[in-house]
Order: C-alpha cells, then structure tokens, then sequence
C-alpha cells in the first residue's frame, strides 16, 4: 500500500468549485482508500497498491464522472513530496514572498519551463528541481510574473500544478 498526495489542477482557484468533502467521496467510491482533504485548494491524502499513473488515470475518471469537469489530477507518493519540499533552493519563510512548488509531469514541459530561469522578473527567483519548478515571487505579483504569465498558458493545464510551501508542509504532517 502506497500514500500518495493527489493535487488537483484549477479547483476552487477561480476554476472549477468543488467541496472537499465531495471530492473526498468521489475518490473513496472509486475504489482509493484513506482519503483526506488538505485545505480546500484540491490537496488530497489517499493510499491505493496502485502505482501513481493508475491512481492518476482512476482519480481523474471519478472526479469528470461525479463533476462534469475536465478533471487532472497530478499525482506522487508522500515521500518524493517530502524530499521535494525538503530539497527547496530558497529561504522558504520570508514574510513578503510566496515560496512555491511547481510539479511537472510532463519532462518536455518542464525543460520550458527550467528555461526561465535567469528571466525572471525583479524579486523573483526559480531553480528547477527533480520534475518541479521552485520558484519564489514578491507577494502581489504572482499573476504578473514570468512564471505566473507562463502557468496560465493553457498548454501547461494537463501536466502541471502549482502549490505554495507552507501547503505542501501541512500535507506532511
């Protein structure tokens, strides 16, 4: 049995809203055990003896069926989380930056987006890591980074998802 963290892409961010509770369910009568919500940002805690590209394929169909919604879903074991977070590049806790992590899981897009680096807007830093852009912003101009811009395009939807550090942190407790 493996433990797994399940990011859901563009929920209850301006997306698609969903109840954590009813995700929560969606993901339990499909068959994934141990399921529970971080936040209300789409993170979810789940087991399956699944590898994580048929957990992907199963939490994807049952989020579209129960929602009605092009649903991707990222998925990765708890411990690959841990050593990512534990791997971030830059001070992670200071008061006017956002720390994020970017997980990419496609490896041509990821490659794009490693090219940023050195292009970055004032204040704004990103290193790639193992299939993830760490990537800090001053608070505020998230949207308007090069990052941030880059994010929205819509050919990055299937294949990444950004959360911030302190979230990911929560997810290991």
């Amino acid at each position: 049995m493996t433990r797994y963290a399940a990011f859901l892409r563009g929920v209850n961010v301006g997306g698609v809203n969903l109840k954590m509770a009813d995700v929560a369910a969606a993901l339990s009568d499909a068959g994934l055990l141990e399921v529970r919500t971080v936040l209300a940002s789409g993170n979810v805690l789940l087991e399956s003896p699944d590898d994580a590209a048929a957990v992907r394929t199963t939490a994807e169909a049952a989020l579209q069926a129960r929602f009605d919604y092009p649903a991707r879903v990222l998925i990765y074991d708890i411990d690959t989380v841990r050593a990512l977070v534990a791997a971030y590049p830059f001070e992670p806790e200071v008061p006017e930056l956002h720390s994020y992590v970017t997980f990419v899981a496609d490896t041509e897009l990821l490659a794009e987006l490693s090219a940023l680096v050195g292009q970055t807007g004032p204040g704004e830093k990103i290193a790639p890591g193992d299939g993830v852009i760490y990537w800090q912003v001053p608070k505020g101009n998230t949207l308007d980074s090069i990052v941030g811009k880059t994010m929205g395009n819509k050919r990055y939807a299937a294949s990444t998802t950004t959360r911030n550090l302190r979230t990911l942190s929560k997810m290991l407790r």
